[in-house]
């Protein structure tokens, strides 16, 4: 079965990418935005996301896993709420930034910037491989 790409947003100030790679696995809740919440609930153990900084610093820093799926959201007493376990893969060479990605042609379609104040959205094969590339570039 293929695998799904997502990027997952983070305020770092609340918990960053340091704070994800020091835990070594990270539980992902909070998300209180159906369609943010469904695309949790769609995720499967081996998918890839990217960690996205927003607010402060507006940019993929990061690549985790999903290394657990389908779970009720512990910060959600009435149980409607999905979360998932992520665990990080890598640091990207250097940060892609939303300013990068807005400027990019190939982008526009991105849900990152259709849908900006989604917090888990979802990338698809071909915008993951083209930032990945970005990020591998020396100056964006």
């Amino acid at each position: 079965m293929a695998k799904s790409y997502w990027l997952m947003k983070s305020e770092p100030d609340a918990y960053s990418w340091d704070d994800l790679v020091a835990e070594g696995e990270g539980t992902w809740d909070g998300v209180r935005n159906h369609r943010a919440a469904n695309n949790l609930r769609a995720m499967k153990v081996g998918d890839e996301a990217f960690f996205y900084h927003s607010n402060i610093g507006k940019e993929i820093v990061g690549i985790v896993e999903i290394s657990q799926a389908g779970l009720a959201d512990p910060s959600d007493p009435e149980g409607k709420w999905a979360a998932v376990k992520v665990k990080p893969v890598r640091k990207l060479a250097r940060p892609v930034t939303l300013k990068e990605i807005k400027a990019d042609p190939e982008l526009t379609e991105i849900e990152l910037i259709k849908l900006s104040r989604l917090s888990v959205a979802v990338i698809t094969a071909e915008e993951w491989k083209y930032i990945i590339a970005l990020s591998k570039r020396e100056n964006g």
